[in-house]
């Protein structure tokens, strides 16, 4: 289920304003159309009970019509020439490449949900993409990272599951081959606790990296990727709602010095779009699109 009760979030919130709104909009407008319609019925309107109840339903109905969660946002931008598009949907049928978040230790076995939880993009990816084997990804991580020299490397004691080499945060793995390539981004730390984490700094200049990535091979193709960072420690003071603008600002910002590439597409899970104001991110990019073109 998308929505949730009045009042159990600033979305829900925004949406029950909006549809008051639109509501007494409407009825403002049928208490018009009565005024004017009056002289023509100078004994009456017909069945008044009837009218003032269709009357009502058409008010709500248009409230809630209007008050309605979008789901797609789609921005063009000029000067370079890109496009943006938020919507609620699977990541693994969007078109395009696909950004996958990782730690720093790129940890691929699941562990039984130690290490990976079973609902996130990284669990589904290695179903979805990789059939469940673990070894063809890890061959692959490895040959991707092979120009990369780990960061440091912890001991079995210490880490008891999983990999040991740390990587430095922002590094990309590019897995696969054209046209589906794989965006193996390590945007976040797993501690000795087995907890991944990360701050609005590191965010930022991972996501920076991943620019970087994408520009050299991707430059002219579609990419897609989920809302990176819902859910990690240190993130928790950020909703939704704010880690999708600092992912748009991001790419935005980065797209000032030339297009990174063809098409972003943020895509959320539906549960995720509940605490998301379309109306406002629509606005959002709106704003970044007119800013680009001034330049």
């Amino acid at each position: 289920m998308i929505g949730r009760l009045p009042g159990t979030s600033r979305v829900s919130r925004r949406t029950a304003a909006a549809f008051l709104r639109s509501t007494a909009t409407a009825f403002g407008g049928v208490a018009v159309a009565g005024q004017l319609a009056g002289p023509l019925f100078p004994h009456g309107l017909p069945a008044p009970g009837w009218v003032t109840v269709g009357s009502a339903g058409i008010c709500v109905l248009w409230g809630a019509y209007r008050s309605r969660p979008v789901p797609v946002v789609r921005q063009e931008f000029r000067r370079p020439d890109l496009t943006v598009v938020v919507e609620a949907g699977d990541l693994f049928t969007a078109p395009g490449h696909l950004v996958v978040g990782f730690c720093d230790t790129f940890d691929t076995a699941p562990e039984d949900g130690r290490l990976i939880n079973e609902g996130s993009v990284q669990a589904q990816l290695l179903r979805r993409r990789y059939d469940g084997d673990v070894r063809r990804l890890d061959a692959e991580l490895c040959a991707a990272l092979a120009p990369v020299a780990p960061r440091s490397r912890e001991v079995r004691a210490d880490k008891p599951l999983g990999k040991l080499d740390r990587y430095p945060l922002g590094t990309v793995a590019v897995l696969g081959a054209p046209p589906r390539l794989v965006f193996a981004t390590a945007y976040s730390r797993l501690g000795l606790d087995l907890v991944a984490s990360s701050g609005v700094e590191d965010l930022w200049f991972c996501l920076n990296r991943l620019w970087d990535a994408v520009d050299r091979r991707a430059r002219t193709d579609s990419v897609a990727m989920p809302l990176v960072g819902s859910g990690l420690a240190r993130m928790d003071h950020l909703d939704q709602d704010s880690l999708l603008r600092l992912i748009l600002m991001s790419f935005v910002a980065r797209s000032r010095e030339g297009a990174v590439c063809r098409e972003l597409r943020v895509v959320l899970r539906p549960a995720d779009l509940a605490s998301v104001s379309v109306p406002e991110v629509r606005a959002f990019l709106r704003s970044m699109a007119e800013g680009l073109a001034d330049r």
